[in-house]
């Protein structure tokens, strides 16, 4: 399930809350409440499962290639069954949508709509070296407007490019992982970075006027993603890449702390800003990519 991966995919949910208006709050003595945290945890863990069925699918069908250049990933190395692994995928995948319907209708629409297009990156498109890394964007799109969809009822186009365009290069990036970087990913993800950083700080100040907390995570985030990236187009092994991927992945959590801290109350993106030592330490026992 790549569990270090999966406060990535809550991140998502809190910054697409955040770039709703927030979420309800009452005054007591002073300060800011939630009237309720029960729609923001369903939500962060149907996405959580959605996530994680889409991991889990991702070996299932993958099992063959893994047993190449993967060997020791579960399913080759005999650790799980592929009928079992098989099984436990479309369980998560059916939990994470339920949950989401427990929500609204249009909230569980938009939960397939994620279920459906994780199996279509899975089964079909992650063999393309085009079309996989924008179908793992889309999903990463879709999460975003699935947080969004907690708190208003359209569709948030100005904002769903981001994450589509940054795990679009991420995912372009990781597709090198087993033989070492050939230089056009990389560079492509470097100025995809560009383009998002720019893009984040640009529509939240125009739509907000709020410029220090969001561009304290930006920089965070620029200094956590351009590191490793930068080494693993000067160096071109793969353990170069897989640290720039690992580095890609986790750093979606600051991305969507920028959103929160841009659009959000206070509380979100210190909510969102806790996520990370969380995946960094599951980084430290499970594998990323």
């Amino acid at each position: 399930m790549r569990p270090a991966n999966l406060p990535t995919a809550a991140a998502d949910i809190l910054a697409g809350i955040a770039l709703a208006g927030g979420y309800p709050l009452h005054e007591v003595w002073g300060f800011s409440f939630l009237i309720s945290a029960q729609p923001i945890v369903t939500a962060c863990l149907a996405s959580v499962l959605l996530y994680a069925g889409g991991v889990v699918l991702n070996d299932v069908f993958d099992a063959r290639l893994d047993a190449l250049e993967r060997p020791e990933r579960p399913i080759p190395s005999g650790l799980v069954s592929k009928n079992l692994a098989t099984f436990f995928g479309f369980l998560l995948l059916l939990a994470g949508t339920g949950l989401a319907f427990t929500l609204s209708t249009y909230t569980g629409t938009i939960g397939t709509l994620l279920a459906l297009s994780i199996l279509v990156y899975d089964g079909i498109a992650k063999k393309s070296a085009f079309f996989g890394p924008l179908m793992m964007g889309i999903c990463r799109a879709i999460n975003l407007w699935m947080g969004f969809s907690i708190a208003a009822n359209y569709l948030p186009v100005q904002y769903l490019w981001v994450p589509l365009l940054y795990i679009l290069a991420v995912t372009a990036v990781s597709r090198e992982e087993v033989k070492g970087a050939t230089g056009s990913p990389q560079w492509f993800a470097a100025i995809s970075y560009v383009l998002v950083l720019i893009g984040i700080g640009i529509l939240t100040y125009l739509e907000t006027g709020r410029l220090l907390w969001p561009a304290v995570f930006l920089f965070l985030w620029g200094v956590m993603i351009f590191r490793p990236l930068l080494q693993a187009m000067q160096t071109k092994t793969p353990d170069a890449v897989k640290k720039a991927v690992k580095a890609g992945v986790l750093g979606v959590v600051l991305m969507d702390g920028a959103w929160a801290a841009g659009y959000g109350p206070w509380w979100l993106p210190l909510m969102v800003l806790l996520l990370l030592p969380l995946s960094r330490v599951l980084a430290q026992r499970f594998s990323v990519t």
